[in-house]
């Protein structure tokens, strides 16, 4: 930590991390609020990010404004596309990030989903002698055997790089307990929980529109909807046989490499294509029954808007769904890859609107008390613990109320689903 600072300056943060805006991911979204909250409390970020595409919309230098007016910088390193995925992508090599560091003298460095450039950011960090938070985001193992990466990047080599990345940090965030237990299974130390917020006044039940579900459901199907990036590792292929259910109306809000095959396996459902602001929470609270179906989420951000919109949940039995949705209270939890348990789930569901309401119900009474601030706060409490270990903390650090750190769970795997459809849904 860097000495000498006034009282009133807060702590220097450098958060260096693989997405940003105008990319449309959890790492970007949860990087963004991070920012932001940081400034609210009186701290220095910067971030430090691969530059997107040439002819994205984004701010070049800084973005926002906080207190009195302040941006927050943002440097963009060169970059390159990720073969086979191009919306990602993977930084170059630089020293204009080594500079961006040493000029910001942070006294934490906030590694957002670490593996190409957070993997550097941690190399300068150590040279700089400043301790580093590294925050778990991505699967990045499932998704090497997901996409059966080339260039021997596959399931264990992934591992190998994640593991060398987070044992050189002082802290590792993990966003959900099975996370957790993930990384500690592979040899990861020192793993904390911080999982993310949800913004429960733009994602609420008032946001409903009947019109609209008139015109996505003209027959009156129950709409069951996906919100997400359509990518392999989704699994939004798995809802083909729900899209088939008498009374059904599956609608898709994304976008990404996938689309045209599920255009084609799912002909009667509606895509709507990507989605923000005040269509996106319409678009929510809108539907019926919402269904992710990804099996490799660390944490699942739109489970908890669905929630925070009133809106009865479906996921896989895995990963961060585990953490997020009751079974049988706020939702169901069905065996991940599994297609027909996704039908059944959503058949079961669509012939009974007394249980989808008190699902919905059930679920935005959850989620209401997880806020951005109060997660941002948990943030500031990990942060001050890293440097309290590492020779003190910022003389203006404000104190956490209210945010203990969160308790493990040991997760509930679902109880079985009726091998047969309803008879209301059979025919």
């Amino acid at each position: 930590m860097h000495a000498g600072r006034g009282h009133n300056t807060g702590m220097r943060v450098a958060i260096v991390t693989e997405s940003f805006p105008p990319e449309v991911n959890g790492v970007a979204h949860s990087v963004l609020r991070t920012a932001e909250h940081l400034v609210r409390r009186g701290h220095r970020p910067l971030v430090v990010t691969p530059a997107p595409a040439r002819g994205a919309q984004c701010p070049s230098r800084s973005f926002g404004s906080g207190a009195e007016g302040e941006r927050i910088p943002v440097v963009h390193i060169p970059s390159m596309p990720l073969p086979g995925y191009p919306q990602v992508r993977i930084a170059l090599p630089s020293r204009q990030l080594t500079a961006a560091l040493a000029g910001h003298r942070p006294d934490i460095v906030h590694l957002a989903s670490p593996f190409v450039l957070g993997a550097r950011g941690m190399q300068v960090a150590a040279r700089l002698k400043v301790p580093a938070v590294a925050v778990y985001q991505t699967d990045l193992a499932g998704y090497a055997h997901a996409y059966r990466a080339g260039r021997g990047l596959g399931e264990a080599a992934a591992w190998r790089r994640i593991r060398a990345v987070h044992r050189a940090a002082a802290r590792t965030l993990a966003p959900s307990t099975p996370a957790a237990q993930d990384l500690t299974a592979h040899g990861v130390p020192r793993v904390q929980l911080w999982p993310r917020g949800v913004d429960s006044v733009r994602f609420h039940p008032r946001h409903r529109d009947e019109a609209l579900h008139r015109a996505l459901a003209p027959g009156g199907e129950v709409l069951v909807g996906y919100v997400g990036r359509l990518a392999p590792e989704k699994r939004v292929d798995l809802l083909a046989a729900a899209s088939a259910l008498p009374g059904v109306r599956v609608v898709v809000v994304g976008d990404g490499p996938s689309a045209p095959g599920l255009r084609a396996s799912m002909p009667g459902a509606v895509f709507l294509g990507r989605r923000t602001g005040e269509e996106l929470a319409r678009c929510f609270a809108t539907l019926d029954v919402f269904v992710h179906t990804g099996p490799l989420e660390t944490f699942c951000q739109t489970i908890q808007e669905a929630m925070a919109s009133g809106v009865p949940v479906i996921g896989p039995a895995a990963g961060g769904p585990l953490d997020l949705v009751a079974h049988h209270r706020t939702g169901l939890l069905v065996p991940p890859r599994d297609g027909a348990a996704v039908a059944r789930a959503v058949a079961a569901l669509a012939a009974e609107p007394a249980r989808r309401a008190a699902y919905g119900q059930a679920g935005r009474s959850e989620v209401t008390a997880r806020t951005w601030e109060a997660v941002g706060d948990l943030l500031l409490r990990h942060y001050a613990e890293v440097l309290a270990e590492h020779g003190g903390l910022p003389a203006s650090l404000p104190p956490v109320v209210g945010a203990a750190p969160a308790e493990p769970v040991v997760p509930v795997l679902p109880s079985e689903l009726p091998e047969e459809l309803p008879e209301e849904l059979s025919a």
